[in-house]
C-alpha cells in the first residue's frame, strides 16, 4: 500500500474511527475524515490531530452523493475504510429508518462513487486500490452455550441494526463480485476502549457511576460478549487493508467473553480502587437490574484463526488490562464526557421500542 497517497476514513470522529485515524496517522498515511457529525461523531475525539499535516477533515454525509464524488475527485484516495454508520441496537429499536438510511442507502452510493472513481483510475494505482467495509459479528444472530462465529457463519440478524449492517455486508460484497471493486469486509466483537460514545455498556457504566446514577443491567445479565480493545481492532483493520486478499471477509474478535453482570461488578471495583465513593461504599450498590430489551442476543464470541493465520494479527491487549487503561481514561476526560453529555443524551435507557413508531 502506497502511504503517500492518502485514504479516506468514513466515520472517523465516531469511537472507532478517531482511534483509527489516529492509527494510520502515525504510520505514515494522510488521511481524509469524512464524518456527518451526527450524536456520536465528535470533532474533539480528534482534537489532538485536527493540526496534523496530513490530515483532512470533510464534513458531510456519505448518502450525499456529489458530496463524496467531488471528496474522492478531490483527494483521489488510495483506499477506503468505510466506518461511517449508525451502531447503537437500542436506537435502532426506538427509530429503525436512520439506520436504513445511512447504513444501506448511505454505503450504496458510496459505493457508486467508489466505483466509477476506481474505474477511472490508472493501471498501477486501480489494481492497488482497497474498499474497507467494517461490520459487526451481530449480522450473525445469537450463539448457543458453545460455538463461536466465523467467516461462513450464516447470517441471521435480530435488531434493525445488525439487519442495516446484514444488508451493507452483502452490498460491498455484490460490488466485488459484480463490478470487480476490490472489497474487504471484517466483522468484530464488541470493541471497548477511549472515546466510545457514554451511551454503550462500558462508558455508561463508568460515568454512570460516578454520578451516583443507577447502574441498569439487562434481564439476569448473564448475556456474553466477546471484547476487543479498540487499538487491537485498529491495528488489525489497517492490516487488512494492507494486506488482505480482496473478496476476502476477516472476523476479528478479542477472546474475551464475558457477562454483561461481570463487565459490570469489575468496572465497580477498578472505580472502589481508582475513584472511591465518598461515603466508603461500593459503586456495586448501584446495580439495578431493568426488563430486557426486545431481541436481546444471549451470546456472541468469535473464531479469528484466519486473520491470525493468513494475516498474523491476535489481540494483544488482556481483556483486564484493557478495561483499567479504559476507566482511567474516562476518569481523566470528563471534559470530553461532559461536552458530550451537554447535548441530547444524558445517559437514559434507550432501545424499549416504545417510541419506533416515530420513524
Amino acid at each position: 500500500m502506497n502511504k503517500r497517497r492518502p485514504i479516506l476514513i468514513t466515520g472517523g470522529c465516531g469511537f472507532i474511527g478517531s482511534n483509527l485515524v489516529r492509527l494510520a496517522l502515525q504510520k505514515g498515511y494522510s488521511v481524509i475524515n469524512l464524518d456527518k457529525l451526527t450524536y456520536a461523531g465528535n470533532r474533539s475525539s480528534l482534537a489532538g490531530v485536527e493540526a496534523h499535516k496530513g490530515y483532512t477533515f470533510v464534513q458531510g454525509d456519505i448518502c450525499d452523493l456529489a458530496l463524496v464524488q467531488r471528496v474522492l475527485e478531490e483527494h483521489r484516495p488510495s483506499g477506503i475504510l468505510h466506518l461511517a454508520a449508525e451502531s447503537h441496537v437500542d436506537r435502532s429499536i426506538d427509530g429503525p429508518e436512520e439506520f436504513i438510511q445511512t447504513n444501506i442507502v448511505g454505503t450504496h452510493r458510496l459505493l457508486v462513487a467508489t466505483l466509477t472513481f476506481w474505474k477511472s483510475l490508472p493501471e498501477p494505482e486501480k489494481a492497488s486500490f482497497r474498499f474497507l467495509h467494517v461490520s459487526t459479528d451481530e449480522v450473525f444472530g445469537s450463539l448457543g452455550p458453545e460455538g463461536l462465529f466465523h467467516e461462513f457463519t450464516p447470517y441471521d440478524p435480530r435488531s434493525p441494526y445488525s439487519a442495516s449492517k446484514a444488508s451493507s455486508d452483502h452490498l460491498v460484497r455484490a460490488y466485488g463480485h459484480t463490478y470487480g471493486l476490490p472489497v474487504l469486509v471484517t466483522n468484530c466483537s464488541n470493541n471497548y476502549g477511549p472515546y466510545q460514545f457514554p451511551e454503550k455498556l462500558i462508558p455508561l457504566v463508568i460515568n454512570s457511576a460516578i454520578r451516583n446514577k443507577p447502574l441498569p443491567v439487562y434481564g439476569d445479565g448473564y448475556n456474553i460478549r466477546d471484547w476487543l480493545y479498540v487499538k487491537d481492532h485498529t491495528e488489525a483493520l489497517l492490516l487488512v487493508f494492507e494486506r488482505g486478499k480482496p473478496g476476502e471477509t476477516y472476523a476479528i474478535g478479542g477472546r474475551s467473553e464475558k457477562t454483561n453482570i461481570e463487565i459490570v461488578r469489575t468496572v465497580c471495583a477498578l472505580l472502589d480502587e481508582l475513584h472511591p465513593r465518598s461515603d466508603g461504599k461500593s459503586y456495586a450498590e448501584q446495580i439495578t437490574f431493568v426488563p430486557d430489551r426486545p431481541g436481546h442476543d444471549r451470546r456472541y464470541a468469535i473464531d479469528s484463526s484466519k486473520i491470525a493465520v493468513e494475516l498474523g494479527w491476535t489481540p494483544r491487549t488482556p481483556f483486564e488490562e484493557g478495561l483499567r487503561r479504559t476507566v482511567l481514561w474516562y476518569l481523566e476526560n470528563q471534559p470530553w464526557v461532559e461536552d458530550i453529555l451537554s447535548g441530547k443524551y444524558h445517559m437514559e435507557r434507550l432501545g424499549t421500542a416504545k417510541e419506533a413508531t416515530r420513524s
